[in-house]
């Protein structure tokens, strides 16, 4: 092997060391970590994020990077070894734009902001947060400002997570949800003729929520030697390694929402897991982009466990565990509960066909305030004007309304977008899934979910980041991002739930 290419391996390595370790910082923080440790976690984060930035950008790589070009010719496109010279030399222009000191600062920031978005949610004090929020606009200006001009400055920050993706191509896809959604949550409205959702309530006992969900997780694919479960504040998965996989969920015990945010952060922590060994402590050695990790979680959240074959296996179960609740509900009463459209005031708990006006008008409103067009004191009133706008819900409380995510908190403008590019890329994959794995249906119906999950690796989740999203989408689809297969799925399953036209 070339030794330069050994070399840039290698110090690709302490920088994805560093790297992970800042991530142990975050979940620690979200996880474990005493409340008063905000201050010195932060100037931590700051520092092991600069030091990171600064090997990574450090001009040993960029050498390396130009005496590989014919190394990188030389090689298959597929190869590991063109994929890491040429993904790095990617992330290399973009990261050398931006100053360590104001990467540093993004992380400062963000983790001073975390503590105070929890206490602003607590206390229903939109004032506690509103600092940071300037704060962190401020910074993704000065961010966006350390690269070329672009037709919209939202696509710098979009580009972080769904890299190639512009603006106005997210708008379009959108336009087209919103189009179809929008009366088609009327229309089954229309049809459920005030009907009410057939269980509304619990008790769950908390401590019997996480033992069967445990059941459920380690039936997709969990074990104990690479997984951990733990809760925090806004369910999330880490991945330290493609063997240290760290998800976090939350509990209610009025509902089982908690059981669907796992198997939801599940399908982010298989698709980690699932990534080709040989890549690891490399900047190939996780997801290639956020739309294409979202495609997994609501996968397993939604097309997985949400349906009928899923709960014609786990229904009997979850009604031992919880008699009180569930001991004289059918199956077709709890798979219709599950399924249930109403629009909510709740993102993560939101339904099929109302979650995606969630992310609309978030992407909606950020590009707003990264124009400096909303006044930010203003913010949670604009919210709740929309939210009634657009799913006929207004929220009582800020905790409910502009509060209820840690994104903006962390500094993750530009994220919004590929939570519902996720539910339309889960759909085109599972349309493929269909084809290929027709016994898939049944094997759900046993418990077993061993062929869903190698189909998945061999076609997706062992590529890492060697492509770019769109080649990546391209090699196991077979095509560019398209809504109509989701809006298919959305139209098939209203139709056999409610009766709407198909």
């Amino acid at each position: 092997m070339d030794a330069r290419y050994t070399e840039l391996k290698a110090r690709l390595g302490e920088v994805n060391d560093l790297q992970r370790a800042s991530s142990f910082l975050g979940w620690d923080q979200h996880v474990k970590m005493p409340s008063g440790g905000g201050a010195v976690r932060a100037e931590q984060s700051a520092t092991i994020d600069r030091l990171a930035h600064e090997a990574f950008i450090a001009p040993e790589i960029g050498r390396l990077l130009d005496a590989l070009e014919g190394f990188e010719e030389s090689q298959p496109y597929d190869s590991v070894e063109a994929s890491l010279v040429r993904v790095t030399r990617r992330d290399w222009e973009k990261a050398r734009r931006v100053p360590s000191e104001l990467q540093a600062e993004i992380s400062r920031t963000s983790a001073l902001a975390m503590p105070a978005w929890v206490e602003a949610r607590k206390t229903q004090d939109f004032s506690l947060f509103l600092p940071h929020l300037r704060k962190a606009l401020e910074l993704r200006h000065r961010y966006i400002d350390c690269f070329e001009p672009t037709g919209d400055p939202y696509d710098i920050l979009l580009d972080d997570y769904e890299h190639g993706t512009t603006t106005a191509e997210v708008a379009a896809v959108f336009e087209r949800l919103k189009q179809a959604q929008v009366p088609l949550v009327a229309e089954v409205g229309a049809t459920r003729n005030g009907d009410e959702r057939p269980v509304r309530g619990g008790p769950f006992p908390i401590e019997r929520q996480r033992e069967f969900e445990l059941r459920v997780i380690r039936a997709f694919g969990y074990t104990d030697e690479s997984w951990r479960i733990d809760t925090a504040v806004h369910p999330f998965a880490s991945g330290m390694g493609t063997r240290d996989i760290r998800l976090t969920t939350r509990y209610f015990e009025e509902n089982l929402d908690g059981l669907f945010a796992t198997m939801h952060e599940f399908g982010h922590g298989l698709y980690e897991h699932g990534v080709d060994q040989a890549l690891e402590r490399s900047p190939l050695a996780s997801g290639v982009s956020l739309g294409l990790h979202e495609s997994q979680s609501r996968m397993w959240e939604n097309l997985v466990g949400r349906s009928l074959p899923f709960w014609r296996h786990f229904y009997p179960a979850l009604r031992e565990t919880f008699p009180e609740a569930l001991g004289g509900v059918e199956l077709d009463e709890w798979f219709r509960s599950v399924n249930w459209v109403e629009p909510s005031l709740i993102r993560v708990e939101s339904d099929e066909a109302t979650y995606n006006l969630h992310v609309i008008l978030r992407f909606e409103l950020e590009q707003e305030m990264l124009a400096g067009t909303v006044d930010l004191e203003e913010l949670p009133a604009i919210w709740n004007e929309r939210m009634l706008s657009y799913l006929g819900v207004e929220p009582p409380t800020v905790a409910q309304g502009v509060l209820q995510d840690m994104h903006w908190a962390i500094g993750a403008i530009g994220y919004f977008p590929t939570y519902a590019l996720g539910n339309v890329i889960s759909a085109q994959i599972w349309e493929r899934i269909e084809r290929e794995l027709p016994d898939l249906p049944a094997e759900v119906e046993q418990g077993e979910f061993g062929s869903l999950a190698v189909w998945l690796r061999e076609n997706l989740h062992h590529y890492g980041r060697k492509f770019t999203p769109k080649e990546t989408l391209e090699r196991v689809v077979g095509g560019p991002i398209d809504p109509e297969p989701y809006l298919r799925y959305l139209r098939n399953k209203m139709g056999d739930l409610y009766g709407v036209a198909v």
